[in-house]
């Protein structure tokens, strides 16, 4: 299994990644966001967390011009499993690569806790490992996590079960932590191979550091 991870100025999740990915067996490798093709042999591309380009403009709105996401598109478009998370998920649907977008938070306020997610559809090869309603505790470190999307779109997202998870309490009741449209967390694209999230698996990997629930949310991948 071979993970490939993207790197650009600002990113901050790389190594973690890297980490949690190694820890279940995978082999991985960084690419700058200035190569202008993904290792022939990538399994998944994972878009990391961080602070691309500083933030500057809008959230990933200046990573989507970076030479490698044109060899990111034609990955996911040939049927390659992209993972987005947090600043990942943000410049995927700045790519439009998923629908949606990410604003600033209702508080607006940075945000960095642990929260609950309900798992709402595992019917995808990033969640399979768990069961549908299983509830589990994930990192989240977001200003600007705070998920939109169009009544129209949502209804698309509902019916094409690409909403993949939820904001809640301990309990699985709706707790919504950044004012996400339906306390959504995740989504990927029809075509179940691009998945987004705002929290962070690959910070859940360790039950000395708060959670391991990152695992069985990463293993999914691992074929």
């Amino acid at each position: 299994m071979k993970v490939s991870i993207l790197q650009f100025p600002g990113t901050n999740c790389e190594y973690d990644t890297q980490y949690a990915f190694e820890k279940l067996g995978a082999t991985t490798q960084i690419i700058w966001h200035k190569s202008e093709s993904i290792p022939s042999d990538t399994n998944l591309l994972v878009v990391a967390g961080g602070f691309s380009y500083g933030d500057y403009l809008r959230s990933g709105a200046i990573a989507k011009f970076s030479p490698v996401m044109k060899a990111v598109t034609d990955y996911a478009n040939s049927g390659g499993k992209v993972l987005g998370i947090c600043n990942g998920f943000q410049v995927l649907t700045e790519a439009g690569l998923l629908p949606g977008a990410l604003k600033r938070n209702d508080s607006l306020h940075f945000i960095s806790k642990f929260h609950h997610l309900k798992v709402i559809n595992n019917n995808n090869v990033f969640l399979e490992k768990l069961n549908k309603n299983d509830v589990v505790n994930i990192p989240i470190a977001h200003h600007d996590g705070n998920y939109f999307i169009d009544p129209d779109g949502l209804k698309e997202l509902e019916i094409n079960n690409q909403i993949l998870l939820k904001y809640t309490n301990a309990s699985g009741e709706a707790q919504n932590p950044n004012g996400s449209v339906d306390s959504i967390a995740g989504i990927c694209n029809k075509e179940k191979n691009v998945f987004g999230l705002m929290p962070h698996p690959e910070r859940a990997m360790e039950l000395i550091l708060g959670s391991d629930d990152g695992i069985k949310m990463l293993q999914g991948f691992l074929k």
